[in-house]
């Protein structure tokens, strides 16, 4: 399976379905309250952001997902930096409404979209980034398991103009076990 197939992914707390432009609505009330979270990706126009990524998904460097809870879209997520030849992918672009940031909802989807990549695409690494300022970006990945790469100093420019430190991350195949056992045992508590 290519980790660039469209695939829905679900549990018992959330649905990851493929993105689409009939999610647009739902996206746009899940923003609220996220104006000012300046170090992270909100989209300022939820139409553009998911032609965006449609675009991208079709030019094969992602494949974005609509997080769904209780019938409704409440953030997005991605495959993203897709390196299918040498089985590489980042998990990113992802924002949550702040309804459903500290629930289930982030552990969960983290949950599947690792799955996948390790058990029916078998990559040797998942990635994540984020900036240095998103200090609860970061503590969420540390929970996930993922172990700190390094820091790509003033790797961004925002569109403010300002610049970005860039905190990466990963997980290789030898730590999935222990990490999918961490997931699964915060899920169940």
């Amino acid at each position: 399976m290519l980790l660039t197939d469209p695939i829905e992914l679900a549990d018992d707390h959330v649905r990851l379905v493929p993105l689409s432009t009939d999610h647009a609505d739902d996206l746009a009330r899940a923003t609220a309250g996220l104006e000012y979270a300046w170090y992270t990706s909100v989209p300022a126009s939820v139409p553009d952001d998911i032609a965006q990524r449609l675009a991208w998904r079709d030019a094969g460097h992602m494949n974005p997902f609509a997080v769904v809870r209780d019938g409704a879209a409440v953030g997005m997520t991605t495959f993203c930096n897709i390196d299918q030849p040498h089985r590489r992918v980042e998990i990113g672009h992802t924002w949550l409404s702040p309804a459903v940031q500290r629930t289930a909802v982030n552990t969960a989807a983290k949950r599947l979209l690792l799955g996948h990549a390790f058990e029916a695409c078998e990559v040797i690494a998942v990635e994540f980034r984020t900036s240095w300022h998103n200090r609860q970006s970061r503590a969420a990945i540390e929970r996930l398991g993922a172990k700190q790469d390094g820091v790509l100093r003033n790797h961004r420019i925002g569109p403010n103009g300002t610049l970005r430190d860039t905190v990466v991350y990963s997980i290789l195949p030898h730590e999935w076990p222990a990490v999918r056992l961490g997931l699964d045992a915060r899920l169940a508590g």
